[in-house]
């Protein structure tokens, strides 16, 4: 059976059972004749799902008959798993969509190194990219010896400054995301920039021999915070595959997967920007703290982040809780 006729045919089972799953969702209890047309047409669901998997994977069919049978799993046994909280949320429903979203995440991140790397080269050869992006009075403290980090601690009272930080990554790592609503080309905007300054200002900080003190007051929050930023924008990205890259989806169902699965990441990965911006403020720039710390401390971080994500234990990626394009 090829697919077309395959839709043909069963396409009718379909929105049968559909049918009769609203017309149950409002009672808890059905009688034994409806409770038994209902579970027979859950079987013919679960046994097309099995055929679509097998020879039409990753079709709009195969797609639209897994959601169906997670429907049916949840109305028939009563699970509802998507009202577990938020250790549900952190522990299974994000580390699942992070990664189905992986190969996109991972180009965002690729894409952020290669311009960080692109960046420093620059800044290498062309001091003047870093003295942009940084301003004439930080240059004016680094050919002095300082760094502009070093206001934190001498000038901005500790809690103005964590709420300004924290203020500050959210607004990036938010416009981030939500570039992806116009067609990603601003999450794309932010890596660029972000990679390149990131890039820049390590170039010139070795133009004037100071990476050392760069990378000691970064070390404790900077791998994390980049992390994040560059998360986000593998959000945008995410949804903006929604908008121009549908596949055989309907257009508002590709969109509504995606939207869905970018405000998974980025709602399990804005709260860390609240612990770095503490971090940031009480950590990185304490010149009392040994750099081994501040690297654990860093390394910690990142790790606890990535250990969350990736977690296996939250079962395969693409499972029947959380259907994806």
């Amino acid at each position: 059976m090829d697919y077309p006729r395959f839709v043909a045919t069963r396409e009718p089972i379909w929105e049968r059972f559909e049918d009769d799953l609203a017309a149950g969702s409002g009672s808890r209890h059905l009688d034994h004749g409806a409770l038994e047309a209902l579970a027979m047409s859950y079987r013919q669901v679960l046994h097309d799902h099995a055929l679509a998997a097998a020879r039409f994977p990753e079709t709009h069919a195969a797609r639209r008959l897994r959601r169906l049978a997670l429907a049916g799993n949840r109305f028939l046994y009563r699970e509802r798993s998507e009202h577990k909280g938020l250790l549900h949320f952190f522990f299974r429903t994000f580390p699942r969509t992070f990664r189905r979203q992986l190969p996109v995440l991972a180009l965002a991140a690729a894409l952020f190194l290669v311009l960080a790397v692109f960046g420093l080269a620059v800044a290498i050869y062309r001091p003047g990219l870093g003295v942009a992006m940084v301003g004439p009075e930080a240059v004016e403290g680094l050919r002095s010896g300082h760094l502009w980090t070093e206001r934190l601690t001498t000038t901005v009272p500790p809690g103005v400054s964590t709420s300004g930080i924290a203020t500050n990554n959210l607004s990036v790592a938010l416009m981030a995301w939500a570039g992806g609503a116009l067609a990603g080309l601003l999450s794309l905007w932010v890596l660029v920039l972000n990679g390149m300054m990131l890039g820049a200002v390590l170039g010139l900080t070795l133009h004037y021999s100071m990476p050392g003190a760069l990378l000691e007051f970064i070390s404790a929050h900077g791998p994390l915070e980049l992390t994040v930023i560059v998360v986000s924008a593998g959000g945008g990205l995410v949804l903006a595959r929604g908008l121009v890259a549908a596949d055989d989806r309907p257009r508002a169902e590709a969109v509504r997967q995606d939207a869905t699965d970018a405000l998974v990441i980025l709602g399990g990965s804005l709260p860390w920007l609240v612990l770095l911006a503490l971090v940031e403020v009480f950590i990185s720039p304490a010149p009392d703290l040994p750099v081994q710390l501040k690297v654990g401390i860093g390394l910690a971080l990142e790790v606890l982040f990535l250990s969350l994500a990736l977690n296996p234990l939250a079962g395969p990626p693409s499972t029947l809780e959380e259907p994806h394009g």
